[in-house]
């Protein structure tokens, strides 16, 4: 059965992943792109290389953020917030920035474009090449499907 999702479980939800959505507008295009991120209650920290997604965010600061997790077709968990882009050009909120996404929750699993080192995600120095910026979200909601567990005994 599909549920509203609590607004507990949004921010622990958000807390929690790695991997959202960004969709923005701008110039008549709609744009959704994958980011990973950091949640500290108020804002969704965020890296980027220059491209169409910091262009239209720049251009229409408004946006949309999804979050999504699915286990199966009927356990799964979806928050959508809607929020405003800010750049980071420099100074405490950079600094804060570069803190939220270092000190996020990393997946165990490495790749080839992501690896550990002393300097990744991100050096202590601020001098990290891309754009910082961070969305503050200022509505939320969520859905889930939690499949209901069925114990059989015998034959």
């Amino acid at each position: 059965m599909i549920e509203v999702t609590t607004y507990q479980e949004i921010e622990d939800f958000l807390k929690h992943q790695l991997v959202g959505r960004i969709g923005c507008h701008a110039d008549g295009i709609t744009y959704i792109v994958p980011v990973s991120y950091a949640y500290d209650g108020e804002y969704v920290y965020c890296h980027g290389k220059e491209g169409m997604k910091m262009y239209m965010m720049r251009k229409n600061p408004n946006l949309c953020f999804e979050v999504d997790n699915y286990q199966s077709l009927d356990n799964w968990k979806s928050v959508i917030a809607w929020g405003v882009f800010e750049e980071l050009k420099g100074g405490p909120e950079k600094a804060i920035c570069i803190e939220r996404l270092r000190n996020r929750i990393l997946p165990m699993i490495t790749s080839q474009t992501m690896r550990f080192s002393e300097d990744w995600p991100f050096s202590e120095s601020n001098e990290v090449p891309g754009s910082f910026f961070r969305i503050k979200l200022v509505e939320k909601t969520g859905r889930q499907e939690k499949a209901e567990v069925k114990v059989y005994f015998g034959g």
